[in-house]
């Protein structure tokens, strides 16, 4: 039966993000399964024929490099970590590359590091090349730089990464690919009454409950990750769609409209390129906590943020990086891009714009972050 729900949410999806796990790609032992590989490849060259854009973001590395290692499981220190990367990344390549060479179609590899999102110019970079590729009739597939990115391997997964590339291409659709059938109201393997949910009209704190702490054995990511990359890319106006990846044509049937996996509908309305990077992606450098009123000026009154409404200061950051903007329960609300420095705002935070002056000499900017550079994150 086709959902008219999720029929509109297809048929305006001209650019789409797929994110297939590890344990989708694999068997049990870790060693790269060929023929799920071009289950995969095959449906998303039919989601290609349908004239939509389709970017990759495909893990998968480092369990390929366990099973080509012969370790029988995923190792925790961070060096063999790295290693079984660079053993998998490129084995993992050339099994996408001669799956799709079957449909004549050529692969593009992107490395990505979470610094290249903070970063404007290398995040735009990034985007030029996907385009780019696109243009080309190749299907870019993206991975952490696992061999070189910390961070990503101690804490991170790729939901996140294919929420942030969702946001980089400003895709209508993000598709994540694991091997759970979606999301259900209980842990399925705990609560047999459990039910799967079909459609999330807003991920909140109530479903972020649903999710159990359950982390398979090669991959990173679990189901609060996966909500949490949702949650990410709903708030910047796209959809998602979780499913079971190891499900025969799963993609072909999403791209059906039928009632597959849990669909999540997008916050508002969709978030300009500029906004998207600075709330959504590039991670602050501070944070910044204000008051009440503060919150209510900036959120729901269209304000700047002024140093009278700032009570603490966090991190060490200088003019024009990204800080977080939290009210008195810590709860962040907003980001932007501040006009002082740590220093500077700790010395004129809760002061008037007359008393600014008196302290530093002069005031440079009325606004600790102008409203041209904040977004609303909740």
């Amino acid at each position: 039966m086709i959902d008219p729900v999720r029929q509109e949410v297809i048929a305006t999806a001209h650019t789409v993000v797929v994110k297939v796990g590890t344990n989708v790609l694999t068997h049990e032992d870790g060693t790269l399964a060929p023929e799920r590989v071009q289950m995969l490849a095959d449906q998303l060259q039919r989601i290609r024929q349908a004239g939509r854009k389709v970017a990759l973001v495909s893990s998968g590395a480092i369990g390929a490099g366990v099973g080509r290692l012969g370790l029988g499981q995923r190792p925790s220190d961070l060096r063999h970590l790295q290693a079984c990367a660079a053993v998998g990344q490129s084995f993992l390549m050339r099994a996408y590359e001669e799956a799709l060479a079957k449909h004549g179609t050529h692969t593009g590899q992107i490395l990505l590091t979470a610094s290249d999102f903070d970063n404007r110019s290398r995040y735009l970079n990034a985007r030029n090349t996907i385009v780019t590729l696109f243009e080309f009739g190749c299907l870019p597939i993206v991975n952490e730089n696992d061999t070189i990115s910390v961070a990503e391997i101690r804490f991170g997964d790729n939901d996140h990464l294919a929420a942030m590339v969702t946001n980089l291409l400003q895709a209508p659709l993000l598709v994540l690919l694991s091997v759970v059938d979606g999301l259900y109201s209980a842990d399925p393997k705990v609560d047999p009454a459990a039910q799967l949910v079909a459609t999330v009209p807003h991920l909140d704190g109530t479903v972020m409950e649903m999710a159990g702490s359950s982390r398979s054995a090669l991959g990173s990511g679990g189901m609060r990750s996966k909500l949490r990359a949702a949650r990410l890319a709903t708030a910047a106006g796209e959809s998602v769609i979780l499913a079971n990846g190891s499900h025969p044509g799963v993609l072909d049937e999403i791209f059906a409209a039928l009632p597959v996996g849990t669909l999540f509908l997008p916050h508002g309305s969709t978030v300009p390129a500029w906004k998207r990077w600075l709330g959504f992606t590039a991670r602050p450098r501070g944070k910044v906590t204000v008051d009440a009123g503060a919150r209510t000026a900036v959120q729901h009154q269209g304000r700047s943020l002024l140093p009278i409404g700032v009570v603490q200061v966090q991190g060490s950051f200088a003019k024009g990086d990204v800080v977080a903007i939290c009210d008195p329960d810590n709860v962040e609300f907003a980001r932007g891009l501040t006009n002082y420095t740590s220093a500077d705002l700790l010395k004129i935070c809760g002061l008037r714009t007359e008393q600014i002056g008196d302290l530093l000499g002069g005031v440079p900017y009325e606004e600790v972050v102008h409203r041209d550079n904040l977004v609303v994150v909740v």
